[in-house]
């Protein structure tokens, strides 16, 4: 980065940043502090009320984000076409909204299922255009503060959402290490409100940015200012960069499974109900605290560095959880766990920004989270069937998917390292 770049971005600070930002972090936070009340609680509430085993709880995570990923690459290739953003992210806020109340009534794993499918479906129409108007309302400069804020108040929402489950849970429970229906379906009320507060908000709150297209066909537009012209649309496959990234995080995803088995994993360890809202509230506050920080300096050092160390924080946690034997590591390492968040997630969005043209950010980011989701279904099939098949082979038992993973992020740390630039237009060394 030239030291002009490098100087305009200590310049800029989260009260500099536009009307849209805040809206969507505020939307974000609140739709979080429904879900992840909610969320975490379900992958107990399938293993210890309904019995489901731990196969059919990866295929539930797995299918549903896989199949809803589908309609995330179509939604931001519609937003780009479009040249609207807020309708379909409002739609798809929306959908998710409604689906979440019939987590109430239903008594079998199929029903969760549907639940859960339509849940996805609407962060899957919501979240390319949602994270494109981000993109497109911010200067270069600006994207990794804008993401980490993003990020920050999301999983500030994960904390108050938690912390509401957890207070349902010793009000209601009396000292029961398991989950009883009656508490979660207390949970399922509460999350309701929020979640359309929520919808409200991004409605009323947000604007579209209208994105021009210039008529020459240039890739990379990373300085170009907000409402100026951009350039035209070109095949994503033909940026060699985002075309090795989206592969590398194919890769890092395989190992990736959905994190019910890490809150399944410290359940073995002996960690209560109570005990696990506990860890993940401490994993998002690490996370949330994390996330501004860093986004800021992702602007400043690079994506690539900061996504390269949050991948081998991965890795080191999944080591720990593939190892650990008592509740207290397994609450230490979901801490350390929100290190490789803070790290990874603002930075991952901002760098896909980087590498593409303006007009085809929407499909970008369709592209990224449909190749995450299409990712996740093997993975979580894979850890399912891992957990279940591993203790045949030398006692590895639930440790075996958290090996796995750590082997994968490792791999795909290595490739970004290698394969891939630091910043749009930069050669490969």
């Amino acid at each position: 980065m030239s030291e002009q770049s490098a100087q305009s971005t200590e310049g800029h600070h989260l009260k500099d940043l536009p009307r849209n930002v805040w809206v969507v972090t505020l939307t974000s936070f609140l739709t979080d502090v429904s879900s992840e009340m909610l969320f975490n609680l379900l992958p107990i509430f399938l293993y210890s009320v309904l019995g489901v085993k731990t196969a059919f709880i990866g295929l539930i995570e797995g299918l549903a984000e896989a199949v809803a990923s589908l309609l995330k690459l179509a939604s931001g290739w519609l937003s780009d076409k479009l040249g609207m953003r807020k309708p379909i992210a409002v739609a798809g806020y929306a959908l998710s909204t409604l689906a979440k109340p019939f987590l109430y009534l239903t008594t079998s794993w199929t029903g969760v299922l549907a639940v859960r499918f339509s849940d996805r479906l609407g962060k899957g129409l919501r979240t390319a255009p949602r994270d494109a108007l981000v993109a497109d309302t911010v200067r270069a400069e600006e994207r990794g503060l804008a993401f980490g804020l993003h990020r920050a108040g999301d999983t500030a929402g994960a904390v108050i959402g938690l912390a509401v489950a957890l207070i349902v849970v010793l009000l209601t429970q009396r000292g029961d290490p398991d989950l009883e229906r009656s508490t979660f379906q207390s949970v399922v009320l509460i999350s309701i409100l929020p979640s359309v507060v929520a919808v409200l908000i991004l409605a009323f709150g947000a604007h579209d940015v209208p994105v021009k297209k210039a008529e020459s066909p240039v890739v990379g537009d990373a300085a170009a200012p907000i409402g100026e012209s951009v350039p035209a649309k070109a095949s994503l496959w033909r940026v060699p960069g985002f075309r090795r990234f989206i592969v590398l995080l194919v890769i890092f995803t395989l190992g990736n499974s959905s994190d019910a088995f890490l809150i399944l994993r410290a359940r073995t360890t002996g960690l209560s109900v109570a005990g696990v809202l506990g860890m993940m509230i401490t994993f998002n506050l690490v996370y949330s605290v994390l996330s501004t920080p860093a986004g800021s300096l992702s602007d400043r050092v690079g994506r690539r560095s900061l996504l390269i160390a949050g991948w081998g924080v991965y890795a080191l946690v999944y080591l720990g959880f593939a190892a650990a034997k008592n509740s207290w590591q397994a609450w230490a390492l979901m801490g350390v766990y929100g290190i490789y968040y803070g790290l990874s997630e603002g930075a991952v969005r901002a760098f896909v920004a980087d590498l593409v043209p303006a007009a085809n950010r929407g499909t970008a980011y369709g592209t990224l989270y449909t190749a995450i989701g299409f990712s996740v279904l093997p993975a979580s099939l894979i850890a399912g069937l891992l957990w279940q098949g591993a203790g045949n082979w030398n006692g590895l038992g639930p440790s075996a998917p958290f090996y796995f993973g750590a082997l994968m992020a490792v791999i795909a740390a290595v490739g970004l390292y290698a394969f891939v630039p630091d910043r749009a237009g930069q050669p490969v060394t």
